[in-house]
């Protein structure tokens, strides 16, 4: 590393500048405290370019597509292929070609400063920067260094590994051409998006999955309704394998997949999408006694456990790996910089106070767009048994709500709610089916806020619409 040739101090020193840094500085800035961040890469980080913003434009039309196939009236219109260029094209834009002018200004307008380059942990409040051509800088940061450096995707050490160059997440969402033959490793969140965007744009799609079904931090049903519409689609589900080697002795020609029962699949690309690692190997951590490549375990305000300074924010502490829980946490993180610097009581002990990240634990919510689409937010029935809840489920189908209907014909989908029985609460919901994406605030309202049941009674959902489902699970829920 290039020695630094000067020292610049701030507050805050933020290195990562992905949706969770710059919501860290824009907080930390508001706060008026003097702010630099600190990036390797793009500003915008892998939200903007490689993660939520490419897959879901890609997605969209996938599932537009599929929703006007059960209009009446319009379904005959809808029956052609999707124009791939089209839908490549308006990827490309949402990413903004992978330029990040409109982040870097973005950034520049809270009045954070930006140093370009790889930043290092290189000792307490301390961060050395080595930039592109080689230069470096030392930061030092008077209240916190706030770690944002998130997560990347890990690939399995398998043989044969290095010569079929497998896509992660990166290139499964800035490919350029649609593979005759795709293969996707792994049942979570990326595996089935991606599973239902190239099968639609037109690969043959095989899902090898380890375990038993898709999308197993869900309820069951989600997975299940997930995967029947995409064999239904085209796509292959196969459940209780494990790639054990590629083979791919040709650059440039087909992989084959050998798996655990012997069995051998030929395809043009493969997609590993088996979980992601803390981008915290070459962070300096050992500067301040913590261990490289390490998750960030920190308290609810992100302050890393043992520290007075360091902050683990977003995917690095391993809490809720998604851009908005990250981006929660940010803003939680940065009030509480702000109120320790400025010397202000926190109130990272009370639950749901302004520097506590309590939905990490109570309230997180997500939504998967595959067709149909799946929503959850707060505790599955099995997480609230586990730990220790006395709880019922309620169910109820989606299809008998008249907005399901009149949305599509033949509409597929379930819904459930977990009561608590003893506080009346609800501490988890899920929804499968088409068009329920938009529906998850509403239960993360009621989980977050703890609305009694008696009074969710009383918020009556407009008819006819999908919201209906939730009048019909507190009828079901009283009998």
């Amino acid at each position: 590393m290039t020695d630094a040739v000067d020292v610049s101090p701030y507050d805050v020193v933020v290195i990562g500048a992905g949706p969770v840094g710059e919501n860290v500085a824009d907080r930390a800035r508001a706060a008026g405290l003097s702010t630099a961040v600190v990036e390797s890469e793009l500003i915008g980080g892998e939200c903007s370019y490689w993660a939520c913003m490419p897959s879901k434009a890609l997605l969209r039309p996938v599932v537009a597509r599929a929703d006007a196939r059960r209009v009446p009236g319009l379904s005959a219109a809808a029956q052609g292929p999707l124009d791939v260029e089209a839908v490549l094209a308006h990827r490309d834009e949402m990413t903004s070609h992978w330029k990040d002018d409109g982040q870097v200004g973005w950034l520049e307008s809270v009045g954070a400063d930006i140093y370009r380059g790889t930043g290092r942990l290189s000792g307490p409040r301390e961060v050395t920067v080595t930039a592109p051509d080689g230069t470096g800088h030392r930061l030092t940061a008077r209240h916190a260094v706030a770690v944002c450096t998130g997560t990347r995707a890990v690939v399995p050490d398998l043989p044969g590994i290095a010569e079929a160059r497998p896509w992660t997440s990166r290139e499964a969402t800035s490919a350029k051409e649609v593979p005759g033959r795709l293969v996707v490793v792994g049942g979570g969140v990326v595996g089935v998006e991606m599973a239902t965007v190239w099968q639609a744009l037109g690969a043959e799609v095989t899902l090898l999955i380890r375990g038993k079904g898709l999308l197993p931090k869900m309820e069951p049903f989600a997975g299940e309704l997930v995967a029947e519409a995409l064999e239904e689609a085209g796509a292959r589900i196969r459940t209780g394998v494990s790639v054990t080697a590629l083979e791919r002795p040709a650059p440039d020609g087909p992989v084959t997949v050998v798996l655990d029962d012997g069995g051998r699949i030929e395809a043009d690309e493969i997609l590993f999408a088996t979980g992601r690692a803390p981008r915290t190997e070459d962070l300096g951590l050992e500067t301040v006694g913590l261990e490289p490549g390490s998750w960030l375990a920190v308290d609810d305000s992100c302050r890393v456990e043992g520290s007075d300074w360091l902050y683990g924010v977003g995917d690095v502490n391993h809490r809720a790996l998604l851009t908005h829980q990250g981006k929660y946490q940010a803003r939680i993180a940065g009030a509480a910089i702000a109120a320790r610097a400025q010397k202000v009581p926190l109130l990272e002990t009370d639950p749901w106070g302004a520097h506590a990240a309590t939905a990490d634990h109570a309230a997180v919510p997500q939504v998967v767009f595959t067709d149909p689409e799946a929503a959850s937010v707060g505790l599955t029935l099995a997480e609230a048994e586990q730990a220790g809840h006395r709880v019922r489920a309620v169910d109820y189908d989606l299809a008998s709500v008249a907005g399901s209907g009149l949305y599509a014909d033949g509409y597929q989908g379930r819904a459930r709610m977990i009561v608590d029985l003893d506080r009346e609460i609800l501490l988890g919901v899920t929804f499968v089916g088409p068009g329920i994406g938009e529906l998850l605030h509403s239960a993360t309202v009621a989980v977050a806020g703890e609305v009694p049941i008696d009074r969710l009674w009383h918020a009556v959902p407009a008819y006819p619409t999908i919201s209906e489902v939730w009048l019909r699970l507190l009828e079901t829920y009283r009998g």
